[in-house]
């Protein structure tokens, strides 16, 4: 586990230090994408900024109007991916206030958030699953896609949740992964 920490470090450590930087960490539920940022942010060695895609769900109502079973819902309407563009990622590169928050999935009610900014340098490390979608892949400077085991990935889900994830979520993830192939547009495919 080390090695992919110290692997991706070493990676954004390559990118330029004369501007902020974009650097996705995606894989299945599961995957331990947050745990992997958390590790991995003191280790960048410049200003980091952590972000999470969870905290950019859209409303119930729209998560589900295709059933609450529905994988292709759950991979199309599971995120505001436009919120996240132009709250968070647009306003974060071009160095404006931005927001890591606009939603609360859990409570179904938006959240009340300031603007932020951060330093010239920063890093932007954003954990989620679904980043490499065709509206997100070419956003990032840096991919990183988490290879884990789909039993240790369960495992985790279920620890992390206190249940085995559904097959919506399970099935939507095979989707995404059949239609947008994220292990061939990463940066870095690491095991974790």
């Amino acid at each position: 586990m080390r090695g992919a920490l110290e692997c991706a470090a070493a990676a954004i450590g390559s990118l330029p230090f004369v501007r902020r930087v974009l650097v996705a960490i995606d894989g299945v539920d599961g995957a331990g994408k947050t745990t992997f940022a958390d590790l991995l942010a003191p280790l960048v060695g410049r200003p980091v900024v952590r972000a999470s895609a969870d905290d950019f769900h859209n409303p119930r109502a729209l998560r589900y109007r295709l059933g609450r079973d529905s994988a292709e819902g759950f991979f199309r309407d599971a995120f505001d991916v436009p919120a996240l563009v132009h709250r968070l990622l647009d306003p974060f590169e071009r160095r404006e206030p931005f927001r890591r928050q606009i939603f609360n999935h859990r409570a179904n009610a938006p959240v009340v958030s300031l603007d932020e900014n951060a330093p010239a340098d920063a890093v932007l490390l954003l954990d989620g699953i679904f980043l490499h979608r065709e509206e997100l892949r070419g956003r990032w400077d840096l991919s990183i896609l988490l290879n884990v085991w789909p039993a240790v990935a369960a495992e985790r889900f279920s620890k992390r949740d206190g249940r085995p994830p559904a097959s919506r979520y399970v099935r939507g993830q095979e989707i995404y992964f059949m239609r947008c192939d994220p292990g061939a547009h990463a940066s870095l495919v690491l095991d974790w």
